[in-house]
C-alpha cells in the first residue's frame, strides 16, 4: 500500500507539472495511474478533507507528477463520499499549479461517461484548466470489432479525446504530448437547437445524442453481461456460486501461501544458523536469537497470506464480480438490518478494518452506515491472519480430504471467518431490532460494472504494496513490544528461567484472569500486548518461547506450542476470542474520527471485550467436554 502523508494547507505547494486524474468508478482510472506512474506513488491527505488522493511521478518524465482523485458519478454529489471527493477535486482545480486535468471515460460505456465529461468540461472552463478526455477500454471494442469516433466526439465538444487502453498500454505514449496541446475549454458544447445545457436533462440528452452520434454501435457487450448475470444473479446459481466463490478465496489462503510460507520459514532459520554461528554466545546472541527470529521472525512467516488474500480480493473486484456480490447479499443482509451496500465496506474489512469503514460512506443511509460499523469490526481482518494461521497449524492437521480437493486446514480458516461474519450479522440483526427507527432505509441502487478479466500487473503490485506496507506498520509495534517482553522475560537472571524474570512475575498477577480459558501467563501476557495490534500476539509469543527453550534448535512456533501441551480447547477458545474482541487502536481512532466521537469506538471496545471473554469460556469447556 502506498505510503501515506499529508499535504499543506497552502494550495500553491501542489507539485510543478501536476495533471489530475479524475473519472467515474469502474472507468479504468486507477488502472491508467498506475500504467504512468508505476511504482512511484503516494497517498495524501488535501487539507480539511478526508480523502486519500494517490500522486505519483510520471513513468516518462520525472518532473510530471500525476494525482489520482477517487472515482465519482458525478460533480454534482449525492452521497457523502461523493461530497468529498468533489470538494477535493475542486480545491485542486483552484490551485495555481495543476496544469491540466484528464477525464477519463468507459469507450465500452460512452453514453454513461460523457454525462460525467461534460460536467468535467464546464469545471475547467470556469477554472480555466486544460483538459483531455480519455477514452479507455479501446482494446474491448477493438477485440468485439467495434469503433469510436474519438475526432468526431473531439471536434463536437472542442476538448482533445485520446483512445487509449490502461490494460495494454495502447495510446499511453501519446499523453503526454495530447496535453502539451491541450487548452481550457472556452464554451460549452450545444444540443440540436443551441440550447445550451443547464440542468441534469439536458446534459443526459447531449451524452445520449453524443454517443449515438459517435460512439460505438450495436449492443454486444451488453449483451454479454446480461448473459453472464442471468447465472450470477440467478436466485439458486447465483447463491451457490457466490458460496464457492468466497470458500475458495479462504482455501486459497492457505493452498497458494503455504509454498511461500515453508520458504520463508526456511529462509529465517537458516539465516537463524548463520548469523547466531559468528555471534559469540551472550547477551547479544540470546536477543539476537530470542527477540528478531523467534519473536519478528515467527510474524514474518505469515506474510505471504496477507499477499494472497489481497490479491484474491483485487481479483475479484476487477472482474466486476463484488458488485453482484452485494446485489446477492442484499436481501439476506436487510434481515440482519443492514443492506447490499454494506457488503463492500465489510469485504473491505477482510483485508483491513479501515479502508472498510472509509467505504462505508458509501452507504446512502446514516442508520444502516451506523449499523456498518458495528459489523466492521468483527469481520476477520488481515491482522487476525496471523493468529489464525499459527493456532490453525498447532491444532488442525495438515491433510486433505475428498481426494485432496478440500484442505482441513483451509477448512477451518474458512470455519473461522464465517464465524466472525456470523457474529457480526447477529450484533447488527439485535441493535436494529432494538431501535424501530434503525429499520428503515433507503433504496438499494447500484450500478453493475462490466465483467473483466483482471489486470494482473496492478494487482500484483497493489498486493505487494499492501503486504510490504502491513510489514512496515506491524513491524514497528512488534519489534518495540517484542525489545520490552525480552527485556523483562531477560532480567533479572540472564533468562536462566523465564518464570522467575519480571515478565514471569508480572504474568503471574494476571494469569487468573485467563487461566478459566486453560491458558498460562505467558498467552495471557501474548493476549494483552496484542491490544495494541493484534498480531503483536504472534511475535509475543515467539519471543517467550525463544527465551523460554533458547538452549533448543530453531523450530516452527506452532511446533513450539503443539510441545507445549497447549489443550485443543484452550486453542479454539483463542481462535474465538481473536474473532470477536476489538485489539487495534488505529480502528478506534479512525471510527471515532468518522462518527465524529468516542463514544461509539469506547463502546465497541468494552461490549467485544466482554463478548470475547464470555464467548471464549463457553468454548473451552464446550469443546473440552465433547473432547
Amino acid at each position: 500500500m502506498p505510503t501515506s502523508s499529508t499535504l499543506p494547507s497552502e494550495t500553491a505547494s501542489l507539485p510543478r507539472a501536476s495533471i489530475a486524474l479524475i473519472g467515474s468508478p469502474n472507468s479504468g482510472k486507477s488502472l491508467l495511474f498506475n500504467r504512468l506512474t508505476g511504482l512511484n506513488q503516494k497517498v495524501a491527505n488535501f487539507p480539511g478533507i478526508t480523502v486519500d488522493i494517490s500522486s505519483g511521478k510520471s513513468l516518462a518524465d520525472s518532473s510530471t507528477e500525476y494525482l489520482d482523485f477517487p472515482g465519482v458519478y458525478s460533480l454534482q454529489t449525492i452521497s457523502g463520499e461523493e461530497k468529498l471527493a468533489v470538494e477535493a477535486f475542486y480545491k485542486a482545480m483552484d490551485a495555481d499549479h495543476l496544469d491540466a486535468v484528464i477525464c477519463v471515460v468507459d469507450a465500452t460505456r460512452l453514453e454513461k461517461g460523457l454525462i460525467f465529461a461534460l460536467q468535467v468540461i464546464e469545471a475547467c472552463r470556469r477554472y480555466n484548466k486544460p483538459l483531455l478526455i480519455a477514452a479507455n477500454m479501446t482494446d474491448v471494442l477493438e477485440q468485439h470489432k467495434m469503433h469510436l469516433d474519438a475526432e468526431g466526439l473531439a471536434g463536437a465538444l472542442k476538448v482533445p479525446v485520446l483512445p487509449i487502453s490502461g490494460k495494454t498500454g495502447f495510446g499511453l505514449e501519446h499523453i503526454p504530448s495530447a496535453i502539451a496541446s491541450a487548452t481550457a475549454p472556452t464554451e460549452a458544447y450545444a444540443i440540436a437547437g443551441d440550447i445550451i445545457a443547464s440542468d441534469d436533462a439536458l446534459i443526459h440528452r447531449q451524452a445520449q445524442q453524443l454517443a449515438n452520434m459517435y460512439g460505438p454501435k450495436g449492443d454486444l457487450l451488453i449483451n454479454a453481461q446480461t448473459k453472464l448475470d442471468s447465472f450470477f444473479l440467478h436466485s439458486w446459481f447465483g447463491g451457490l456460486s457466490f458460496f464457492v466463490i468466497m470458500y475458495l478465496l479462504f482455501q486459497s489462503i492457505f493452498t497458494w501461501a503455504a509454498p511461500v510460507m515453508d520458504g520463508v520459514e526456511t529462509i529465517i532459520q537458516v539465516t537463524a544458523d548463520f548469523v547466531l554461528a559468528r555471534v559469540p554466545e551472550g547477551m547479544a546472541s540470546d536477543f539476537i536469537s530470542d527477540a528478531l527470529f523467534g519473536g519478528i521472525g515467527a510474524f514474518l512467516v505469515f506474510v505471504p497470506q496477507i499477499f494472497v488474500l489481497t490479491l484474491v480480493v483485487g481479483m475479484l473486484e476487477d472482474s466486476g464480480y463484488l458488485a453482484r456480490a452485494a446485489v446477492i447479499c442484499h436481501k439476506p443482509l436487510r434481515v440482519f438490518g443492514l443492506t447490499g451496500k454494506s457488503f463492500i465496506p465489510m469485504l473491505s474489512s477482510v483485508a483491513c478494518a479501515i479502508p472498510g469503514i472509509y467505504a462505508a460512506r458509501t452507504v446512502d443511509s446514516p442508520r444502516k452506515r451506523w449499523l456498518t460499523y458495528l459489523a466492521i469490526p468483527l469481520m476477520p481482518c488481515s491482522a487476525r491472519l496471523p493468529v489464525y494461521t499459527l493456532l490453525i497449524a498447532a491444532f488442525i492437521p495438515a491433510q486433505k480430504a475428498l481426494g485432496g480437493l478440500v484442505g482441513w486446514q483451509g477448512l477451518a480458516m474458512f470455519g473461522i471467518y464465517v464465524f466472525g461474519i456470523v457474529c457480526a450479522l447477529l450484533v447488527t440483526a439485535v441493535v436494529s431490532r432494538s431501535n424501530a427507527e434503525l429499520r428503515s432505509d433507503l433504496p438499494f441502487v447500484l450500478e453493475m460494472p462490466p465483467y473483466r478479466l483482471p489486470s494482473w500487473r496492478p494487482l500484483l503490485r497493489n498486493a505487494w504494496n499492501r503486504s510490504k506496507h502491513f510489514v512496515t506498520k506491524a513491524g514497528k509495534i512488534i519489534f518495540i513490544v517484542t525489545v520490552v517482553i525480552w527485556l523483562l522475560g531477560y532480567f533479572p537472571n540472564q533468562g536462566a528461567s523465564l518464570g522467575d524474570s519480571w515478565l514471569g512475575t508480572m504474568g503471574q498477577w494476571i494469569e487468573p484472569v485467563f487461566a478459566p480459558f486453560g491458558l498460562d501467563w505467558k498467552y495471557g501476557v501474548a493476549i494483552l500486548t496484542s491490544f495494541l495490534a493484534r498480531e503483536v500476539f504472534v511475535g509475543t509469543l515467539g519471543t517467550l518461547f525463544g527465551i523460554e527453550g533458547a538452549e533448543e534448535n530453531f523450530v516452527s512456533l506452532s511446533q513450539q506450542i503443539q510441545d507445549s501441551g497447549l489443550p485443543i480447547g484452550s486453542g479454539v477458545a483463542l481462535l474465538v476470542f481473536f474473532a470477536i474482541a476489538l485489539q487495534c487502536v488505529s480502528t478506534l481512532a479512525v471510527l471515532s474520527k468518522e462518527t465524529g466521537s468516542w463514544r461509539l469506538p469506547t463502546q465497541l471496545f468494552i461490549s467485544y471485550s466482554i463478548f470475547a471473554y464470555v464467548a471464549a469460556f463457553l468454548t473451552f469447556h464446550l469443546v473440552e467436554f465433547l473432547v
